[in-house]
């Protein structure tokens, strides 16, 4: 009998650690899907991958400095919001058109942006940099390169979804 009491016991306290945990837990969990910097790994947009978005920037002007794809959430809370992009391809520029490979958590609402960092030194110029997101909205003065994310939001269902993004410069 007194065996019997302390497994319940045993068992009952493991479930109340497991309650008070479980708000702790899902957040980090959650947290856990964004900024993640990752490799650009074709090889995960291949037939029966998924879920990913197989991008194509097209128009890089030079081969100088970095470019850098990141995948946002297709949602006002997400896209664009500092520290809320998802997976992050960063790479040295080759002129001309370059393909990544940006994996999704799930299937769901996506946008992408991509930045051309001409010299490579981490800062955003205006007069030298490019950028591109998905969908290809249109970019000025009035919206100051950030679109709505319903003009850059596109589907992604469990496969491989291939996007282009024509890059601008100013």
């Amino acid at each position: 009998m007194q065996s019997r009491s302390i497994a319940a016991i045993a068992i009952a306290t493991l479930g109340a650690v497991g309650a008070m945990l479980a708000p702790v837990t899902a957040p980090a969990m959650a947290q856990s899907q964004y900024r993640q910097h990752i490799a650009n790994d074709l090889s995960k947009c291949s037939p029966g991958q998924g879920p990913a978005v197989r991008v194509t920037v097209n128009g890089i002007r030079s081969s100088s400095g970095m470019i850098r794809v990141q995948s946002y959430r297709g949602t006002a809370a997400d896209w664009l919001q500092k520290g809320r992009w998802i997976n992050r391809i960063e790479t040295p520029a080759r002129s001309g058109s370059m393909t990544f490979c940006v994996p999704v958590p799930d299937a769901g609402v996506y946008g992408i942006a991509v930045r051309h960092d001409t010299d490579g030194d981490g800062k955003t110029s205006i007069s030298r940099d490019g950028g591109g997101m998905s969908n290809n909205p249109s970019l000025n003065i009035f919206n100051l390169g950030k679109p709505s994310h319903t003009k850059t939001a596109f589907n992604v269902g469990n496969g491989v979804k291939a996007i282009q993004i024509d890059m601008k410069y100013r």
